[in-house]
């Protein structure tokens, strides 16, 4: 990589030819490189980043060199490259190939037995209603989960499994997209959610000492449920009201201007 960019910085074409499926080698897997104990990535790191930005360098990866002929000015290289089934330019690195992969061997495991699935009547109507709902858009995977944690304010492990069966996806993507937005929790949740900023702006004027008031007033701690369902408290990083600091919610409802003195006045209001 380093004679790559030597050349390319002189001005010269230069095409990394590497045999494996990404550049980088052995040394990527190393955590301290001998004499001088440097960290591996650390060296290795700010090259790779640069090869892949470089203009004058193209990489040729899961390749090798068949036969060069010619000489020093003036030759020609053979090189080949292995089928990807995908399309370099067009990769991003999620991974979804390795699912389709269509000469990865896969162990075989006996099936796990399906356990029922436990629902109340209605319930499983409102699930069903969510998924009608949604049934004729394309990715519908996170708008149904959207519709039933607006339903149920979590969700509830025996819907997720239902969505999972009825939009024919994994359970584990369903899980890995669930559990990637914060919106969504797996833990029951009040009825009301109440998020206190704890921003820039919020924190300078006090919003640490409104979450301490809403903590007492409320006897929970932040990600805890009240005793009757009625409150959940949570943090958040900003919620766009700045000018109005420090500030809180209440579901959709938003307090500004706040004082430790107003918390039990508003938090009384919806009892």
């Amino acid at each position: 990589m380093q004679a790559s960019l030597d050349l390319a910085n002189a001005g010269f074409k230069v095409y990394l030819v590497e045999k494996s499926p990404a550049i980088g080698g052995v040394m990527s897997q190393l955590d301290k490189t001998f004499p001088t104990n440097d960290c591996a990535m650390c060296t290795l790191a700010p090259r790779m980043v640069e090869c892949g930005n470089h203009i004058n360098v193209e990489k040729l990866t899961y390749s090798e060199v068949e036969s060069i002929e010619g000489k020093p000015g003036a030759f020609k290289v053979r090189v080949r490259k292995k089928a990807r089934s995908v399309d370099p330019d067009k990769c991003t690195g999620c991974g979804e190939c390795m699912e389709s992969c269509l000469v990865q061997n896969y162990a075989y495991l006996e099936p796990l037995p399906v356990e029922p699935l436990e629902f109340a009547a209605d319930e499983l109507d409102e699930v069903n209603r969510v998924l009608e709902e949604h049934a004729s858009e394309k990715g519908a995977l996170l708008p149904v989960l959207e519709g039933i944690n607006a339903r149920y304010n979590w969700l509830p492990p025996a819907a997720v499994s239902k969505v999972s069966e009825a939009l024919d996806v994994p359970l584990a993507r369903v899980l890995r997209i669930a559990t990637f937005y914060n919106m969504f929790s797996f833990e029951p949740r009040g009825e009301l959610m109440v998020r206190v900023c704890l921003g820039t702006a919020c924190y300078v004027k006090g919003g640490a000492r409104i979450l301490e008031a809403v903590q007492r007033e409320l006897n929970v701690k932040v990600g805890e449920t009240t005793n009757d369902m009625k409150f959940s408290l949570e943090t958040v990083s900003c919620l766009g009201c700045c000018g109005q600091s420090p500030v809180m919610t209440v579901n959709d409802d938003i307090y500004g201007y706040l004082t430790q003195g107003k918390i039990s006045e508003i938090l009384t209001s919806y009892i």
